[in-house]
């Protein structure tokens, strides 16, 4: 009786065993931020799980809501597209790292033309923005767009109503390429827009905003205009040369960046030089804390994006976003394991 009796709680306690593994391994993850890479995200934590078996729960709410998020502590990781300088980081006990590249890109609804076959110059650019431009049969539009006949049609401007990163992006090349656009408007997550123009929440709303407007022009993540078969445009890069986005011309701009995690992977990569380079390429960033409450959780957050450099590189390129190099990634890494730390000061990563 005595015999039987240990090997039922023996059982139990194999069984509780069990039960608290896995429950010590079902460590699901939390992050929250920029829609700029919503697509690639989604694609990895769908395929992380099915590898794993741990969830990845990313709001797509904007960079500047990816940041208070991370700040309050209330998710695992934020995420933006503009980055936190070294000052920024190290006042907020913050790290930072880079997890894909990928291009921001003017759309528009115009039944005239099609895809990639608009081109617009940067002054162009900034000056519909500015309110200047509002035609779109406007004498300055129609120079560099011969043999094609283009509508007595007001512009309608849209951008986005939230703090975003993707913002950052497009304000800050339109400050690089207009005095005035960067002396009345700047380069900042959300900025003041000129009266009487569209806003939208996410990349989603500018892309349905644009969508729903005939004459409309806004600025989305390229991923976003593929996916809505939205008609983009051609810029006419620093060199000189009017470029299409793709992984291509992304990839040329990328190819100018210096990478330095002493910096905290400061990098701004719009008007790159180039002839094949996109004018208004960025990099999308991650936040996590340096020190970890949770060591568990804060390892699984690392072994996520591990994960993800080494294993979702082809995902990521399917969707035309750029992935890193592998130098670049080392480099990412290296700082995992010098400054990702539990609440004893032990590093996370090895």
């Amino acid at each position: 009786m005595i015999l039987k009796m240990n090997r039922v709680i023996g059982a139990l306690g194999i069984a509780a065993s069990l039960a608290f593994s896995t429950q010590a391994q079902a460590i699901d993850l939390t992050g929250a931020g920029a829609t700029f890479p919503y697509p690639i995200y989604a694609k990895w934590a769908e395929a992380y799980k099915a590898q794993t078996g741990v969830g990845m729960n990313y709001q797509s709410i904007g960079s500047g809501g990816g940041i208070k998020q991370i700040l309050a502590k209330t998710v695992d990781f934020g995420a933006t597209d503009a980055p936190m300088t070294p000052e920024e980081q190290a006042k907020n006990g913050l790290t930072q790292f880079p997890t894909v590249i990928g291009g921001v890109v003017p759309v528009v609804n115009l039944a005239e033309v099609v895809g990639g076959q608009l081109k617009l110059s940067p002054a162009v650019l900034a000056d519909i923005y500015l309110g200047k431009i509002t035609k779109w049969n406007d004498p300055r539009i129609v120079a560099d767009n011969a043999g094609i006949k283009l509508p007595d049609l007001p512009i309608t401007v849209v951008h986005r109503a939230d703090g975003s990163g993707t913002t950052f992006i497009f304000t800050t090349y339109l400050s690089q390429i207009s005095q005035e656009w960067k002396d009345t408007i700047g380069a900042e997550k959300s900025v003041n827009w000129k009266s009487g123009q569209l806003g939208g929440k996410g990349n989603e709303g500018v892309a349905v905003y644009v969508q729903r407007t005939k004459g409309a022009i806004g600025y989305v993540e390229y991923a976003y205009a593929l996916q809505n078969k939205m008609d983009y445009v051609q810029l006419k890069n620093r060199d000189g040369q009017f470029v299409k986005p793709d992984d291509t011309s992304f990839k040329a701009a990328a190819a100018n960046a210096k990478w330095d995690a002493k910096n905290g992977f400061y990098e701004i990569l719009t008007n790159e030089p180039g002839k094949e380079s996109w004018p208004i390429t960025g990099a999308t960033f991650i936040l996590i804390h340096k020190a970890q409450d949770n060591a568990a959780t804060g390892k699984e957050t690392l072994k996520f994006f591990d994960w993800a450099y080494s294993s979702g590189s082809k995902m990521a390129a399917d969707l035309d976003f750029v992935p890193l190099p592998e130098g670049v990634q080392k480099q990412v890494r290296d700082s995992w394991k010098a400054s990702v730390k539990d609440a004893s000061g032990k590093a996370l990563w090895k």
